[in-house]
C-alpha cells in the first residue's frame, strides 16, 4: 500500500471526473504520512510488549501492586484490590508511553495537513478527562466482573457474560447523554428546512426518531461524521457541524474579540472544509437509516454478543491451567485479572485477528446494503456526491492495493461504492 502512496502520482482517468490533481495530491501526501506512522508507532508497540513480557514487566507490576495496596491495609486475601491497583498503574504506564505519540499524530500530522483545531491546553485537558472518565468506569465495572468471576461456582462464565452484557447495553445507552457531552458541546438542530426533512425521512421508514442534534466537532477536527444511537422507541440523530455546509464553524470567520471555548479552536481558514449541502446530508442519513433498517446494528450486537460469550466460556476451559500463568512469571499465584489478560490479550490473539478480518468483510457489505437503500429512498444521486465531497474533505486516498484493502477497509474503496451508485444516479 505504500507502494500505492508513493508511486500513484497522477489522477488515473477513472477518477478524473471525480476528483483534481491538487486534492489527489494532498490525499496521497496525507495518507503517505499517516502510513508512516502507524509503521513507526505500531512496531514500537510490538518491541514495548515484547520488552515488558521478556523483561518480566506483568508480573514486576502486579507485585508492585500488592506493596501499594499492602501499605493502604489491604493484605494478600484483597485479590480485587490488588486488581484494581494493577489496572490503575498498566492504564497510567499505557497512557504516558502513548502520549507522544498522540501529540505527534495530532500536532505534526494532523495540524501538517490542516485538520487539527486543537491548542496544546485544550488537548492535555481533553487527554486527563478521558483518562479519569475511563478510570470512573473501568474501575467498578473491573471489581464487579472480578467478584462475579469468583463467587460464580462452575457456571460463573454464563454469569459474567451476561454482566458485560448489560454494562455494554447500558454504556451505549448513556453515551450520548452523559459522556461524550462532557467533550464535546451538543445543542439541538435548530427549526429548520434541514430538521424538517429528517423527521420526515425518519418517519417514512419508521425510525422512532426523537431528537436531532449537532456536535461541536469542528474544535477538535475538521474530519466529518454523522451516527444513531438509542434502543427501542428513543432513538437520536448526531451530526458533526463540520458535515453540514451552513453549520460548520471551519466555514465562518472569526468574530473579532470572542473568548470562552472558541479561544481554544484555531480556526484554519486557509483549509475550510466545504461540508455537504442540506439534500446531500439527507443522502448520508439516508444510508445511516438503513443500517438500523436492514437490521446491521442488532446483528452485528449478536455476533459481539455470541463471540464474548464463547470468549468467557474458554476462559473457563483454561484459567485453571497454571502453565499459563508460568509462562508469563507467575508461579505461585494465578490471579484472575492476569488470567483475564492473558487469555482475552494473548491466546486469543490469532483468533481475534482472523475474527476482524471476518467482521470488515462484513462491514463491506452491509456498506453496500445501506447505500443500495439510499438508492431505494432516492437519494443516489446526492449520495454519490457526497460521498465524493467527503472524500475531498478528509482526504481519503481513492487507489489501494486490494490485499490491503481486503483486509484493513471497514468500508468500501470509493470507486467500488460509486460504481454502485452510478446506474441508479444516471437513472
Amino acid at each position: 500500500q505504500r507502494r500505492v502512496y508513493r508511486t500513484t502520482t497522477h489522477v488515473p482517468w477513472e477518477l478524473g471526473q471525480i476528483m483534481d490533481s491538487e486534492t489527489f495530491e494532498k490525499s496521497r501526501l496525507y495518507q503517505l504520512d499517516k502510513s508512516t506512522f502507524s509503521f513507526w508507532s505500531g512496531l514500537y508497540s510490538e518491541v514495548e510488549g515484547t520488552m515488558i513480557l521478556l523483561c518480566g514487566g506483568i508480573p514486576f507490576l502486579w507485585n508492585l501492586s500488592g506493596q501499594i495496596s499492602g501499605r493502604a491495609g489491604f493484605g494478600p486475601e484483597y485479590e480485587i484490590v490488588q486488581s484494581l491497583v494493577f489496572l490503575l498503574l498498566a492504564t497510567l504506564f499505557s497512557a504516558v508511553t502513548g502520549l507522544p505519540w498522540s501529540l505527534y499524530n495530532t500536532f505534526v500530522i494532523e495540524e501538517k495537513h490542516g485538520f487539527n483545531q486543537q491548542t496544546l491546553g485544550f488537548f492535555f485537558k481533553d487527554a486527563i478527562k478521558k483518562f479519569i472518565v475511563t478510570q470512573c468506569i473501568l474501575l467498578p465495572v473491573t471489581s464487579l466482573l472480578l467478584y462475579i468471576i469468583k463467587i460464580g461456582g462452575d457456571y460463573f462464565f454464563i454469569y459474567a457474560w451476561l454482566f458485560t452484557l448489560v454494562v455494554s447495553l447500558v454504556l451505549v445507552t448513556i453515551y450520548a447523554d452523559y459522556i461524550a457531552p462532557l467533550f464535546d458541546k451538543f445543542i439541538p438542530l435548530p427549526e429548520g428546512e434541514l430538521k424538517q426533512q429528517i423527521e420526515t425521512m425518519a418517519k417514512s421508514i419508521d425510525f422512532p426518531l426523537t431528537k436531532v442534534y449537532v456536535v461541536e466537532g469542528s474544535k477538535r477536527s475538521s474530519h466529518s461524521n454523522a451516527y444513531f444511537y438509542g434502543f427501542f422507541k428513543n432513538k437520536r440523530i448526531v451530526l458533526f457541524d463540520t458535515l453540514l455546509e451552513d453549520y460548520s464553524a471551519l466555514n465562518k470567520e472569526p468574530a473579532e474579540g470572542e473568548d470562552g471555548e472558541n479561544e481554544e479552536t484555531k480556526s484554519k481558514t486557509k483549509n475550510k472544509k466545504q461540508g455537504c449541502k442540506n439534500e446531500e446530508v439527507l443522502a448520508v442519513l439516508g444510508h445511516e437509516l438503513g443500517h438500523w433498517k436492514l437490521g446491521h446494528t442488532v446483528k452485528n450486537i449478536i455476533i459481539s454478543q455470541m463471540n464474548s460469550f464463547l470468549c468467557f466460556f474458554l476462559f473457563a476451559v483454561l484459567i485453571g491451567q497454571k502453565e499459563l500463568f508460568a509462562a508469563f512469571g507467575f508461579y505461585d499465584t494465578q490471579p484472575t485479572l492476569i488470567g483475564l489478560m492473558i487469555i482475552f490479550q494473548f491466546i486469543f490473539s490469532p483468533y481475534n485477528e482472523v475474527l476482524s478480518f471476518c467482521l470488515t468483510v462484513l462491514s463491506r457489505r452491509f456498506e453496500f446494503q445501506a447505500d443500495a437503500f439510499a438508492k431505494e429512498l432516492g437519494k443516489a444521486k446526492d449520495l454519490y456526491s457526497a460521498l465524493i465531497k467527503l472524500n475531498k474533505d478528509n482526504l481519503g486516498f481513492p487507489v489501494s492495493d486490494w490485499i490491503f484493502s481486503m483486509w484493513h477497509y471497514s468500508h468500501p474503496p470509493l470507486l467500488e461504492r460509486l460504481q454502485a451508485l452510478k446506474d441508479a444516479k444516471q437513472e
